[in-house]
């Protein structure tokens, strides 16, 4: 347990009849990167709610360093919740210094360090600029940038990337590889898979309220095996379903992932997809999260990809 920053043990809530999070058990070790995955509506926000005590569980405990959570822990947590909310009136360093106030920052302090932040997030010639003048990109790095400021141990991120475009998710992800470096605890929910499988040591697969799977990353993978075969073609490829030895299939317009059989063929599949279409890339590989949570969980890939953000490959 001394490794474990955070553990919920057999935590349960239900709304009236329907069960939210079902005894749910996960640890996540200090200075790790843990992913909460599973598709909209799976009991992710819950789940977050009740670690925040927001929501009160009905059964089952919240636990910081093997203890109940400190009368402080809004001060070393640092929440950035799925519903977006800032003060659409105030200006960009106002809202970053009311915000650490409210962590017990003073106002000289978070005026001072909020310099580099706004200038990591190319919002730094924005300060005064009112929220409401923001694009809805820059607003979320303002709200990404109260969470952090105040230098918390532990960082709690709800549907992180919802909304933010490429160049904008490959900046949210440097920053908290860097604060794991710093060795910060970061927990973060998902339902866009690739996002997890980049950026998570550790990771759990949550579907109908209840756990599938948690693990490390590795660990995860591994023991899904190496039978997963990824195509990238020219051309119509939906004949590849009626191959012999294809179990499943994910399948975008020129990206393909095969799960074969036991014991099938894969020369014999290459060779059939390369008589009818151009193969741009052939790969055995392990199977993607996207792959092993539909497997797990027996969910419809359309049900992972409703929503902000994709899929597998969004």
């Amino acid at each position: 347990m001394s490794m474990s920053y955070l553990v919920l043990e057999n935590i349960n809530k239900s709304f009236g009849a329907k069960v939210a999070v079902r005894n749910l058990s996960l640890e996540v070790p200090r200075g790790s990167i843990y992913g909460v995955i599973g598709p909209n509506g799976a009991g992710k926000t819950t789940t977050i709610r009740m670690i925040m005590n927001i929501t009160v569980p009905d059964s089952g405990r919240v636990l910081i360093e093997g203890r109940e959570r400190p009368a402080d822990f809004k001060n070393i947590v640092g929440y950035l919740p799925e519903e977006r909310g800032l003060y659409k009136k105030m200006t960009v360093l106002e809202i970053i210094t009311y915000m650490a106030a409210l962590k017990g920052f003073p106002e000289t302090r978070s005026r001072k360090e909020a310099v580099p932040w706004l200038e990591r997030m190319n919002l730094l010639e924005y300060k005064d600029h009112k929220v409401e003048e923001l694009s809805k990109g820059m607003q979320q790095k303002l709200q990404f940038i109260t969470t952090i400021l105040h230098d918390p141990e532990l960082i709690i991120l709800d549907e992180l990337f919802s909304g933010l475009d490429p160049l904008n998710i490959e900046l949210i992800k440097s920053v908290i590889l860097d604060l794991k470096a710093r060795g910060k605890t970061i927990l973060f929910s998902t339902h866009v898979m690739e996002q997890a499988e980049k950026l998570c040591d550790h990771v759990c697969m949550i579907n109908r309220g209840s756990k599938v799977l948690d693990g490390r990353m590795s660990e995860v993978k591994a023991a899904h095996g190496t039978n997963t075969i990824e195509l990238v073609v020219d051309g119509d490829a939906s004949f590849v379903n009626q191959l012999p030895g294809v179990s499943r299939l994910v399948t975008y317009p020129n990206y393909l992932e095969l799960q074969l059989a036991d014991g099938a063929d894969s020369n014999a599949i290459l060779q059939a997809v390369a008589s009818k279409v151009s193969v741009r890339r052939f790969s055995i590989e392990e199977p993607s999260l996207y792959n092993i949570f539909i497997e797990v969980a027996g969910v419809d890939p359309d049900q992972l990809a409703s929503g902000t953000g994709g899929g597998a490959h969004a």
